[in-house]
């Protein structure tokens, strides 16, 4: 004998899709919220990490900052360490050839000239005196000209003297040289010939 189905299978079969299809709908829900708290948290620790690694790149800018001050700072007080030393030392050049000045001015006068002012600005000499006659002067000009010290020594003028000192020296003259460049300290002891006792022979 045949049986019939009178149950609402379709009805049923429908209804079960539609459970199927909830069910579905919402494993797909989930695992769409897992996803994108898994995704979410890889980047919040890539951000946490970077950001770790930007403050810490911070702090080492803070601290070359810091360095580089003191670096400008320490270069600052070397400048003027070497701007002192370097005065020091051209106030020590200056005293020897002060010295060597007189020292040589004394030796290079000749016979019948008498000095009567010593003018000094800078390397320029200006030396104010009496002559018996302008040979002499010539003779004092040559004697300037052999002498290490002095360079390019000049003639202002030679002239008879409207009050002269004495009835000996009759003439007044201006001479203006230029004084030669102080030695270094090296070259004072004698760093600037390096064979030593050597040279050229």
């Amino acid at each position: 004998m045949a049986r019939i189905n009178l149950l609402p299978w379709r009805e049923e079969q429908r209804q079960e899709r539609q459970r199927q299809f909830l069910v579905t709908l919402l494993m797909t829900a989930i695992l769409g919220v897992v996803l994108v708290f898994l995704i979410g948290s890889v980047f919040q620790q890539r951000i946490h990490h970077q950001q770790f690694r930007n403050d810490l790149i911070k702090k080492e800018i803070a601290q070359l900052e810091v360095r580089i001050r003191k670096i400008n700072e320490l270069e600052r007080t070397r400048a003027r360490l070497i701007s002192r030393k370097q005065v020091i030392e051209r106030l020590q050049a200056s005293r020897s050839t002060t010295v060597e000045l007189l020292d040589k001015l004394a030796k290079s006068i000749p016979v019948g000239v008498t000095l009567s002012s010593v003018r000094q600005q800078g390397p320029q000499l200006t030396l104010l005196g009496n002559s018996q006659s302008n040979a002499r002067v010539s003779a004092y000009l040559r004697e300037l000209e052999m002498n290490d010290l002095f360079l390019d020594p000049q003639l202002d003028f030679v002239r008879s003297s409207a009050n002269p000192v004495t009835d000996v020296e009759p003439y007044e003259f201006s001479i203006k040289v230029k004084l030669r460049p102080p030695k270094s300290a090296d070259e004072e002891q004698g760093y600037d010939n390096p064979a030593g006792q050597g040279g050229v022979r």
